[in-house]
């Protein structure tokens, strides 16, 4: 399933020690589950029974009762291999992060408008970086830093792939489809059958673009106020990139990140004392650095992007990227993000 609708997490698996291998593929299974449901309903509450469904196939599983459900079945399995290898773990954060990355996309299933950039950051937090969350606590590896690093990769690569699933909500019927393209416009809550047409951009941007939803459907990539649109867009996703790689860089030499970790005080996210020496921390961030590897897929897009004069419509945009594989060997081999 991720070689055909994710073929970047697919690649990527190879960073993933082999121990946590079964817990990081069904995560990713799961997020392309919960991506393809506005493809397969005919209507909202077709959906929310979907979406309840995985939520309560989430419970059950951490519950030791999985569904006889093959992401389910190889979640369970790497759940009961983790509590193997480290007896005292507890997985109930790991359940609630699932549970939240459900609810997330449930809300915006319908192609409602992300009200602010805020918004879409939040969407991101609540997907991508909760994706990351869980995969590092199936290493496990807790720590404040390394989940700090771990929020600014998740948003910038939530980021990036709404955007990414712009032109496939904004012209489903006429998209030069691609393989990945029908996960890629799920992830936004759209169907690729045109059902229900939308221009996902944050509205306070586009105001401040002067960018108007019909003006893209009249003109594509020519509409007025698109190209600096998504160049606002783009750039927060490579705000957060360039903030990870700071904080990558300054942890590791024993330094102060530079800020405040915004959700250190949510749930999950409790780390009472814990070790803040530079060879802890160093530690810390060796163990977790492939969970780090969506920031080079992420970036690599970004710089594409950038190269078409973020022209978001252009179809090489929607093409898997061949630098991928030795782009990503290099920063692992020496522990360096990009």
């Amino acid at each position: 399933m991720c070689r055909k609708f994710d073929s970047p997490s697919y690649t990527l698996q190879t960073f993933i020690p082999i121990a946590s291998r079964d817990a990081y593929l069904s995560l990713r299974a799961l997020n392309i589950e919960l991506a393809r449901i506005p493809d397969l309903i005919s209507n909202p509450k077709v959906g929310a029974l979907r979406m309840e469904f995985w939520r309560s196939s989430i419970s059950k599983t951490f519950e030791g009762m999985p569904p006889r459900e093959p992401v389910a079945i190889l979640l369970s399995n790497a759940l009961t291999s983790l509590q193997l290898r480290h007896a005292d773990i507890r997985t109930g954060m790991m359940k609630a992060w699932c549970i939240k990355i459900i609810n997330a996309r449930e809300k915006y299933m319908d192609n409602r408008p992300y009200t602010s950039m805020e918004a879409l950051e939040t969407y991101a937090e609540n997907t991508y970086s909760n994706l990351l969350y869980i995969t590092l606590a199936a290493l496990p590896v807790h720590s404040l830093i390394v989940d700090h690093i771990a929020s600014h990769i998740g948003k910038a690569t939530g980021i990036a792939t709404v955007l990414r699933g712009l032109p496939l909500i904004a012209f489903p019927s006429q998209s030069n489809h691609h393989i990945n393209n029908a996960a890629f416009s799920a992830s936004m809550g759209g169907k690729p059958d045109g059902s229900r047409e939308a221009v996902i951009l944050p509205l306070d941007v586009m105001a401040e673009a002067g960018l108007k939803e019909e003006e893209v459907y009249r003109h594509g990539s020519n509409a007025p106020g698109l190209k600096d649109a998504v160049f606002t867009v783009a750039t927060r996703a490579n705000d957060h990139l360039i903030t990870a790689k700071e904080m990558f860089h300054r942890a590791k030499l024993g330094q102060n990140v530079g800020h405040e970790y915004e959700h250190a005080h949510e749930e999950g996210h409790n780390y009472p004392e814990q070790d803040s020496s530079s060879s802890t921390v160093e530690n810390e961030i060796e163990r977790g650095f492939g969970v780090f590897m969506p920031a080079i897929a992420t970036k690599l897009w970004l710089e594409k992007l950038e190269k078409l004069d973020f022209d978001i419509f252009d179809p090489k945009l929607r093409t898997r990227d061949w630098r991928l594989p030795w782009k990503s060997f290099w920063a692992y081999s020496r522990k360096i993000l990009f």
